[in-house]
């Protein structure tokens, strides 16, 4: 008995050592440049073969080896690409190929479309809160996770891009109490075979709430921030990561013409409970600083600002940017003295979805959409409170689990935006469409002139 079990030892080692934990996942999808992260349950060598698309197989590679100090996580920045072509790519764990021969994964680049023809219609999915239950070490009681289907509808879309708002996994106290142990939520979450199509499919692009940053409605003073930080770097291939006078999660992203500033809420922030005033922050002077700088430059018709937390939300009693008043109303006050077009907010964390519109005084309405979530537990029993909000636009409130989609067409100098949600199954829960001369000051300059 003892040689048999030695016997499927072995060949359960080999098993693993020549194949991938989790991914292959795309990330920054750019013209001319893709990053693709993989993980492999054990150090090893791992290459990636790639190459246009129906030009007979001439192909590139690149072999890298895994190593314990990485997690065993590795993200292949592919450079040499030509914009707006398909390619398709192999991968090898220790020689032993991932796929058969016939088979091969794809993506495409970035169109080079600036000052050639109209940007592409394209859609964007995202959504936040994905809760994996783990009997051991969840509360008693009902599993507050479910509902994991939501997954396969997601990989079905015909979309070109996920972004993930934040809590894409929920650390447990058995996580975060001891820095080493991070690491097993974060791959164990991200490596359950229901994600591995999005991953594959879609560029994925992500930031953090307090869940997958560390302890519930954490912030700057969490212990391990730094460590949160190191695992959050290795397991998404995002474009890059804070800068370097002032590091955290932060970046942007471009995709065709519509500039996403992914922000970070969690690496600087203050406690909610201190009192509000100069020395309070969620995103701090030199992220907001940043931000500034990005919208100045950005000629992009739509912008979003995309944070873990509500951000224009002043009716409710949880986490948001509204417990930072000082911080956050000089930022608003700012975006209108510089009269900066086409701005949307978009966010996570409720557990529920929500539109809320922020009129302002000779200035186009503030618009947030808050999606949640994917499968964690949802607000359907406290729902009604939020309807309460003035904020509110009324038809947007969702208390199921549900996915948002951000659809974009038109001319150039006219582009349309559509927001919907979706429930589990695909249905489409509410649509609104919104022109890119709504969200500029043109009809208020004629206003102002007129008085």
């Amino acid at each position: 008995m003892k040689q048999v079990f030695f016997v499927l030892l072995f060949f359960s080692n080999i098993s693993l050592a020549s194949s991938l934990k989790s991914g292959p996942m795309l990330g920054h999808t750019a013209l001319r440049g893709v990053n693709i992260w993989i993980e492999t349950y054990q150090p090893a060598f791992v290459t990636i073969k790639y190459w246009q698309k129906d030009t007979n197989n001439q192909s590139k590679q690149k072999t890298i080896h895994t190593e314990l100090s990485n997690y065993n996580m590795h993200t292949f920045k592919l450079n040499g690409l030509q914009p707006g072509l398909t390619y398709e790519y192999q991968l090898w764990v220790n020689k032993e190929p991932m796929q058969t021969p016939n088979q091969s994964f794809q993506f495409k680049t970035q169109e080079l479309w600036m000052w050639r023809k109209d940007p592409p219609n394209f859609t964007v999915l995202t959504g936040s809160c994905n809760f994996e239950n783990e009997e051991a070490h969840d509360r008693a009681g009902t599993p507050y996770g479910g509902g994991y289907e939501i997954f396969d509808t997601l990989a079905k879309q015909d979309a070109d891009m996920m972004l993930w708002l934040g809590d894409n996994w929920y650390y447990r106290p058995v996580d975060f109490d001891a820095e080493q142990n991070m690491i097993y939520r974060a791959s164990k979450d991200k490596g359950r075979d229901f994600l591995q199509p999005i991953f594959q499919k879609f560029p994925n692009y992500a930031i953090w709430d307090d869940h997958d940053f560390g302890p519930d409605n954490s912030g700057g003073y969490f212990i391990h921030k730094a460590k949160s930080l190191d695992i959050f770097k290795k397991i998404w291939a995002n474009p890059s990561y804070g800068m370097p006078e002032n590091p955290g999660t932060y970046t942007k992203v471009r995709f065709n013409d519509v500039d996403f500033f992914l922000m970070d809420d969690r690496y600087n922030r203050s406690n909610e409970s201190l009192p509000d005033g100069p020395d309070k922050q969620m995103y701090g002077r030199q992220q907001l600083l940043w931000l500034k700088n990005q919208l100045v430059a950005s000629k992009q018709p739509f912008k979003f600002i995309v944070g873990g937390n509500q951000m224009l939300n002043d009716y409710h009693k949880w986490e948001g940017w509204d417990k930072y008043h000082y911080e956050r109303d000089a930022f608003l006050n700012w975006l209108d003295e510089a009269k900066i077009e086409g701005v949307v907010f978009l966010s996570g964390d409720k557990h529920h979805t929500e539109m809320l519109k922020i009129p302002r005084k000779n200035a186009y309405p503030l618009y947030e959409l808050t999606c949640s979530p994917f499968t964690a537990g949802t607000h359907e029993k406290s729902i009604d409170d939020e309807r309460e909000k003035p904020t509110l636009i009324q038809e947007t409130l969702v208390g199921v689990k549900n996915f948002c989609k951000l659809n974009f067409e038109g001319k150039r100098i006219d582009r349309n935006m559509t927001l919907e949600s979706y429930n589990v199954d695909g249905k489409l829960l509410w649509s609104k469409k919104f022109k890119q001369s709504e969200l500029t000051y043109a009809p208020y300059r004629t206003e102002v002139n007129e008085k």
